[in-house]
């Protein structure tokens, strides 16, 4: 499961749509809602979306840990093999 936050506070962008719909094509759910930072230590893996930052693992955020593993990698990989047109 991934969850991402509303887009009331973040820009809603190409990057970020194309993302979900890959995840959702791997049968991945998507929640999107409101994330309190203090949920973060109860997360595995974070990462972030954007048209330079394409899909980025996130290691830290303050005082919470995180490390890449399957998902945050194969939607980096998948995103990638997009855009340079290896994946339809």
């Amino acid at each position: 499961v991934i969850h991402t936050p509303n887009v009331e506070a973040i820009l809603d962008g190409i990057t970020r749509k194309t993302v979900i719909e890959l995840a959702q094509a791997k049968g991945i759910e998507v929640i999107v809602r409101h994330i309190r930072p203090e949920e973060l230590s109860t997360f595995s893996e974070c990462f972030l979306t954007g048209s330079a930052a394409e899909v980025t693992p996130v290691s830290e955020i303050g005082e919470y840990r995180f490390t890449p593993a399957a998902i945050s990698l194969g939607l980096m990989e998948d995103y990638s093999r997009l855009v340079n047109g290896q994946l339809k």
